[in-house]
């Protein structure tokens, strides 16, 4: 039985979905079978990270609706083993989908893969809660700023009602200089949010242009950054891995 894992945050421009998808390929490169499913309704953006645009057929609204069987709809990757993709609806809204529905089709999806991993749209709403349905592990991801650092918490709030126990926090897009300059540290993050820290992530401009270029990051060849994910991977499966890397 797999493990799925709900990828969240509280506002946008934290690099939630680079990191995503940065994170499934690199649980994939390990060997891990990793599938990475986008829950961004209307506004579907993960496909373009994993470098998978033109492949999608199918979305997880038509396994819902019986048009398609899930094993149909998921899509392999064609340049990393053991990556797979399924969609977000593109007409529909979170609030159309049921979310019992969607946490039966987790469970199940769970059975054929070691990870799932959800890519949350930002905010607490209706899609928040549909991607945190049947999701038994939740990273936060937040950067050093203070309004980050307020919805990372209230992010961590709601999860908890959710009934989401094993929440994780991602430090990303960290420039030590800036931390610097306003005082603060790495630590300071992880007491305002309230959350495990499971990894810190620099910033680095090989984010945007892998991403710009539809080209997994992973693949992208820049060692740096690959490092860090590869570390975040490592700990989600539970080996003990030393956290700093910047």
């Amino acid at each position: 039985m797999g493990t799925a894992i709900v990828m969240t945050s509280g506002k946008g421009g934290t690099g939630k979905t680079t990191s995503t998808a940065a994170i499934a390929e690199a649980l994939a490169l390990m060997g891990r079978k990793t599938l990475c499913i986008d829950c961004d309704v209307g506004l579907k953006n993960l496909d373009l990270s994993l470098g998978l645009t033109d492949n999608v057929l199918w979305d997880f609204g038509d396994v819902l609706c019986g048009r398609i069987a899930a094993a149909e709809a998921v899509i392999p990757h064609g340049e990393i083993e053991g990556l797979f993709f399924l969609s977000a609806p593109n007409e529909e809204m979170p609030d159309d989908i049921d979310p019992g529905a969607f946490s039966e089709l987790i469970a199940s999806l769970k059975e054929d893969y070691d990870y799932i991993l959800l890519d949350s749209p930002a905010g607490l709403g209706a899609g928040f809660r549909l991607s945190a349905a049947g999701a038994d592990m939740a990273i936060v991801v937040s950067t050093g700023d203070s309004t980050s650092l307020r919805d990372g918490q209230k992010t961590v709030s709601a999860l908890s009602r959710l009934g989401v126990k094993d929440i994780r926090l991602l430090v990303n897009r960290v420039e030590p200089k800036n931390l610097r300059r306003i005082n603060a540290t790495v630590d300071d993050i992880i007491d305002a949010v309230g959350a495990q820290l499971i990894g810190i992530i620099s910033e680095d401009p090989s984010v945007s242009l892998a991403a710009n270029l539809e080209r997994p990051l992973m693949l992208y060849g820049a060692k740096n950054i690959e490092g860090q994910f590869s570390r975040v991977a490592r700990r989600i499966t539970g080996e003990r891995v030393f956290l700093s890397g910047l």
